[in-house]
């Protein structure tokens, strides 16, 4: 079956921002479709998609999130049904939390290939929360294509102090938003920030980024 999308920002922008999911909430989430929209102001168009796990929700039947190794096929598949649809032009892939790490996960493969020119992670899951000793992160030592990790300071799965003594690749640029959690959400009456705060950094900060990748 053909991946359905959703999408947001004009179809001439020049990039193409294509997200994937967190494991229990959908693509027309709250929290992503905040940030969908926050992307398509800058400039850009997003499409969003799901995982089939989470595509039959919606018909009442109610699948645990997978492996996210087992989903990397249905994330290269929705690479090509969106080129299918008359796509064109640069395009980054990434996603929110699970879908960022599965995104991550085909990245390299799809870059040597020329399909796709970055990757863009919205609330990393470096480990389970509690569990700081079940990283996420082998992958990552050697990942060659442009990568930008957006990451709340109280991120349970993976604080600023926990990052910063990972072996990660070169390539990867971390954005730190301020008391953000793993949805990137602060708490306004202690950092001064708010969520549409930091979602206009970050969408002017991917703004900035592809335009310098992509030229």
């Amino acid at each position: 079956m053909p991946t359905n999308f959703l999408f947001d920002g004009l179809d001439t922008a020049p990039t193409t921002i294509l997200l994937a999911h967190g494991a229990g909430a959908p693509m027309d989430s709250a929290s992503m479709t905040a940030t969908a929209k926050a992307l398509a102001a800058a400039g850009l168009r997003v499409a969003r998609f799901e995982f089939h796990y989470m595509a039959a929700r919606r018909y009442g039947h109610r699948k645990p999130p997978p492996r996210a190794e087992t989903v990397n096929p249905e994330y290269v598949k929705a690479i090509t049904d969106l080129r299918a649809k008359g796509v064109t032009g640069p395009l980054i892939i990434g996603g929110k939390s699970m879908g960022g790490r599965v995104a991550s996960m085909v990245a390299d493969e799809m870059f040597a290939k020329g399909e796709i020119a970055g990757l863009v992670c919205l609330g990393y899951p470096f480990h389970p929360p509690a569990k700081p000793e079940q990283l996420r992160t082998k992958h990552l030592a050697d990942l060659k294509m442009p990568t930008m990790i957006f990451q709340g300071t109280r991120d349970e799965f993976g604080t600023q102090d926990e990052v910063a003594t990972y072996a990660l690749s070169d390539r990867i640029e971390i954005v730190w938003l301020e008391d953000g959690d793993h949805d990137l959400k602060p708490r306004k009456s202690i950092s001064g920030f708010s969520t549409s705060d930091h979602l206009k950094t970050l969408a002017g900060a991917v703004q900035a980024w592809t335009g310098r990748i992509v030229s």
